[in-house]
């Protein structure tokens, strides 16, 4: 009996030390493909934003660091409708760009430019959430489904993609994840093997003399706290963090945590949580200029929003959610042909079909309701850019982990082994060619004459200038030159007396500026760009 403890600990022992190695595997290949094309300009896909958010951590330097006060490069009134002299950029609370600048400063010495940096940051969060997303996997399912599910987040090109850009998501996934790591961690079962279905928990609560017992918790405030600060975090960087919240109000329930103490602790943990945001968006009221319009992110920008009824909210004629184009955008383009690659369907809808037990159902059953939730509440937003439902993929994997295992568990009921695992390798393989058929673009520089004419004003230009960068309202060829200035042109005149000192534009023949050009001074121009001086 001895022998055989002794022996059973020591097979523990040898997969631990299996699913370290693997999981340090997985980080490391994780790290290296997120490293390709990492020193690129900021013109690839979704430039503009990318640049917006570059923008605010690189004006911290020249301006002085208040994360208060973000501000970026477009002074016009495109976003907001209202004149931003000053830049104002009050979208998220600037965590993100805070952290990136910080770090920037402490390596100076180092030669290592701030674009560099951004990407560095977003690589080392997205390899903390794939180290939340094994850890969730193995709390609420296996370790397998943990280690399935962190190499999807590694590898799918998507997530590859929106791993290493200039974006909060990044940022923000992060914190949801470790959110609910933390509240896991804080909130633990006296005997871990005793398994109670949440709402029998519930029942039992508003019905005491049902047969229903409850467990004992053990509550470790100190995760609690990191919970709630992660929460606050996650937050302040975008609201809609909220509905990936949602397993909270299964742990709460699971446990049954009702009595003075426990609520008092809600209570600590919601105002921690809360309050943060409430005093960003009371401050930010004072900036309507640094406000962009955001009414469009919840059914595009044809629904008339004032006085709208509660079932126009839900459902509007002129609105892209449960339309035709919602589902197709959204279920079709993006999560079958951009996320999964077509074949990884197969393992979502496994994963979300298997059986599995109540604790672990309903967990990642509430964080899918999140989801959805998210992309149906904000249709507008996720169906116009595909970097919304970045958010999403710690779900989606999670979901995909669990179709694999499924079939792994049941290889020698279904199929053989060998066609089993023949099987998964197709799949897993047509997934990611697919996916990256489509991916591969957003690397790419799509017009390298705005990164060209950018380099060439910074070098020309004085400090302080003001410039107008005509490019249809995009401010990625604005961050290029590193200048404030408006990324549209007409109304030369005002614009000069708003400040402007010099017009640049990658379109040498265009009418604007050949009439620019007979009446200021050239201080540049070649075929692909020109810059004027307009004082």
């Amino acid at each position: 009996m001895i022998r055989y403890k002794k022996l059973k600990e020591q097979v523990f022992k040898n997969r631990l030390m299996n699913s370290k190695f693997l999981l340090v595997l997985i980080i490391i290949v994780a790290f290296a493909v997120r490293l390709y094309r990492i020193d690129s300009p900021v013109a690839d896909w979704h430039s503009w934003r990318q640049a917006d958010t570059s923008a605010v951590t690189r004006n911290f330097s020249k301006f002085g660091f208040n994360p208060l006060f973000p501000r970026y490069d477009d002074l016009s009134n495109i976003q907001t409708g209202v004149d931003n002299p000053e830049g104002y950029r009050f979208v998220e609370f600037p965590v993100y760009q805070s952290f990136v600048f910080m770090l920037s400063k402490l390596a100076a010495p180092l030669p290592i430019s701030l674009e560099v940096w951004h990407r560095i940051v977003s690589i080392l969060a997205s390899l903390g959430s794939l180290y939340l997303i094994y850890e969730l996997g193995k709390r609420y399912a296996n370790e397998r489904v943990g280690l399935i599910s962190a190499s999807f987040y590694a590898i799918l090109p998507y997530s590859i993609y929106y791993s290493r850009v200039i974006l909060p998501e990044v940022f923000l996934g992060f914190f949801m994840l470790l959110t609910l790591y933390l509240f896991s961690k804080a909130i633990v079962p006296v005997n871990p093997s005793e398994i109670q279905h949440s709402f029998a928990s519930l029942i039992s609560f508003l019905f005491p003399k049902k047969s229903l017992s409850v467990r004992s918790v053990a509550v470790y405030p100190e995760f609690l706290l990191a919970s709630a600060i992660s929460a606050a975090l996650a937050l302040l960087i975008k609201p809609v963090s909220i509905f990936f919240l949602l397993p909270i109000i299964y742990f709460w329930f699971q446990y049954l945590l009702f009595s003075r103490k426990y609520v008092l602790y809600g209570i600590t943990y919601l105002l921690i949580m809360v309050v943060p945001l409430v005093a960003w968006r009371l401050w930010i009221q004072q900036f309507p200029e640094g406000i962009p319009a955001w009414t469009w992110l919840l059914n595009g920008d044809q629904v008339p929003y004032n006085n709208l009824k509660l079932s126009e909210w839900i459902y509007h004629p002129l609105g892209i959610r449960f339309k035709g184009a919602f589902f197709r955008w959204l279920f079709a383009e993006r999560l079958t042909k951009l996320i999964l690659g077509y074949s990884g369907v197969a393992f979502l809808v496994l994963g979300i079909l298997a059986k599995k037990g109540i604790k672990q159902k309903l967990f990642f059953h509430m964080l899918g309701l999140g989801a959805l939730l998210y992309i149906t509440v904000f249709a507008g937003g996720n169906v116009r850019h595909d970097y919304y439902q970045v958010i999403t993929l710690p779900i989606v994997v999670l979901y995909a982990g669990m179709g694999v295992d499924f079939l792994l568990t049941n290889r020698n009921r279904l199929f053989d082994s060998i066609s089993t695992y023949a099987m998964i390798v197709v799949l897993v393989g047509f997934t990611l060619a697919f996916s990256w058929f489509e991916i591969r673009g957003y690397y790419w520089i799509n017009n390298p004459a705005i990164v060209e004419a950018g380099i060439q004003a910074d070098q020309l230009l004085p400090e302080q200038a003001k410039v107008i960068a005509p490019y249809g309202g995009d401010t990625a060829f604005l961050y290029q030159i590193n200048r404030q200035g408006w990324p549209i042109g007409f109304e030369i005149e005002d614009k000069i007396a708003k400040g402007a000192t010099h017009y640049v534009s990658v379109s040498p023949q265009d009418p604007e500026a050949l009439d620019l050009k007979e009446r200021y001074t050239v201080l540049a121009e070649t075929d692909s760009y020109i810059i004027i001086n307009l004082q």
